[in-house]
């Protein structure tokens, strides 16, 4: 479904886990003849520039750069605070001042804009800026909203503000949760950000999130259908929600980029792939905990200690790694780097994970990498930390059934002996072949999803046909 001349305005936050499936989001929609501006928090056009990163994006379908041509453009408005403000470690200033300074930013921004010729359609924003929709309503545009976490998720939070008598002790984290399609949860599963010692911004997060969803007539799910199906029928009772992933990268799907243009806040080290093309097939580990968490002086020993007793060729990714090297064991980099791994501050991780070498994925389990690791068929070793991660883990384990879960010990630590069972388990435990196989089967789903007449495809072209006032027709 191809349809011109329509345009939309995303708002997301200068962050890597929000601004991937936006600028996802952003291809797919112009592919099928829709103009995308998408704004950001100026601290974004920082860091691409010291990246050396493009902020200018071409559709290889039409190189027209009029406004209402398809394409896509990345325009930026003021948080309120300076570019070296460190906004991962101080979010609860982040925040304040976003919500103090944001609005009125980018209330001028859309009116200047618009004084340009633009016309849009629709704003669609990322979650966890509940002021964008009074923004939107402000100029006129319906509004919708990405929801960048699982349907799962999107549920749980729901039912926790509009039926709290449903989660009556949270202090417990063993104590059972029974939600509708959702069987066999545990308080220890559920987002951290709802939990009583999440920091009370966070949980103000969430009850603003869901006390905005009245003023928002689209949500849009980064998710599958067949992956979430129970969660997201139970979901029709809560809020119109159209899923709409895998939000992946073109390639990890087997299609051609029709889009050129990409955003990463950090710099790649592309090394990495000319490492992987020297190793053997279903041979590497992978690990990565993101873009926010930092491990543990610990956790990196563990760690480090299990990759040598376990022997096996590993990819690790730790940020601000060179900075960071007297935190490993001793003699680690010098006994293990040039025979087995390869040690680097950041990485195309579609481009590893696609990778015929990978034989596992050690994952944080935010909801981009879950969705990636499905897609590429990887299995994982889930070790989660914080805000939806959790839940993420528990889908993986015990619902896709496709990876192990990685716990500390009661203190709160790492072992080495539960990195190395993680690791086993998945290369070489009783359960490893079946887990592989179920990794393939749900690669195949997800894919199948985005083609033609597939679910999220459908959901994507009605979202369109709504937005444009132009006549849905199912391919189904």
């Amino acid at each position: 479904m191809e349809i011109e001349g329509v345009q939309v305005i995303m708002v997301t936050l200068a962050l890597q886990g929000h601004m991937n499936p936006m600028l996802k989001l952003a291809k797919v929609l112009v592919t099928k003849g829709v103009h995308v501006t998408l704004a950001t928090n100026d601290v974004a056009r920082k860091r691409m520039l010291d990246s050396k990163i493009s902020t200018k994006f071409t559709s290889t379908k039409n190189s027209s750069s009029t406004s209402n041509s398809p394409g896509l453009n990345l325009e930026f408005f003021s948080d309120g605070l300076s570019h070296d403000f460190d906004r991962d470690k101080d979010t609860g200033t982040f925040m304040a001042s976003l919500k103090t300074h944001g609005p009125r930013n980018l209330s001028n921004l859309i009116a200047d804009l618009k004084a340009n010729g633009n016309k849009f359609s629709c704003l669609i924003s990322s979650p966890f800026i509940p002021w964008v929709p009074a923004v939107s309503a402000e100029h006129g545009i319906p509004c919708s909203i990405l929801w960048i976490q699982s349907s799962t998720v999107f549920s749980i939070y729901c039912h926790c503000i509009k039926r709290p008598d449903l989660f009556p002790n949270l202090e417990n984290p063993n104590g059972s949760v029974e939600l509708p399609g959702m069987p066999g949860f545990t308080v220890g599963d559920l987002p951290t950000f709802m939990l009583p010692f999440s920091p009370a911004h966070f949980q103000l997060w969430v009850v603003e999130f869901v006390s905005v969803l009245d003023k928002v007539k689209w949500v849009l799910g980064n998710s599958v259908h067949e992956l979430e199906e129970e969660i997201v029928n139970s979901l029709a009772s809560v809020k119109p929600f159209y899923p709409i992933g895998p939000l992946v990268s073109p390639f990890l799907l087997g299609k051609e980029e029709t889009v050129v243009g990409s955003v990463d806040m950090w710099c790649a080290e592309d090394s990495c792939i000319e490492w992987l093309d020297k190793q053997s097939p279903a041979s590497v580990i992978y690990i990565s905990f993101g873009s926010i968490i930092m491990l543990s002086v610990q956790q990196i020993e563990s760690i480090a200690m299990a990759l040598k007793n376990v022997s096996r060729p590993y990819l690790w990714v730790v940020k601000g790694s060179e900075a960071r090297k007297t935190e490993f064991p001793p003699g680690f980099f010098e006994e293990t780097k040039e025979k087995l791994g390869l040690v680097v501050s950041w990485c195309p991780q579609e481009k590893v994970l696609m990778h015929k070498a990978l034989a596992c994925f050690v994952t944080h389990c935010g909801w981009n990498s879950t969705l990636e690791t499905v897609v590429a068929g990887v299995p994982v070793v889930a070790y989660p930390e914080w805000t939806d991660q959790p839940t993420d883990a528990k889908l993986l384990v015990d619902v896709f059934k496709m990876g192990v879960r990685m716990r500390n010990c009661e203190d709160g630590t790492l072992s080495v002996k539960e990195v190395e069972r993680c690791i086993m388990e998945i290369i070489d435990g009783p359960r490893s072949e079946e887990m592989k196989a179920r990794a393939v089967e749900l690669k195949e789903a997800a894919k199948k999803a985005l083609e033609d007449g597939g679910s999220s495809n459908q959901n994507i072209d009605k979202f369109i046909s709504e937005i444009s006032g132009k006549p849905f027709s199912s391919n189904i």
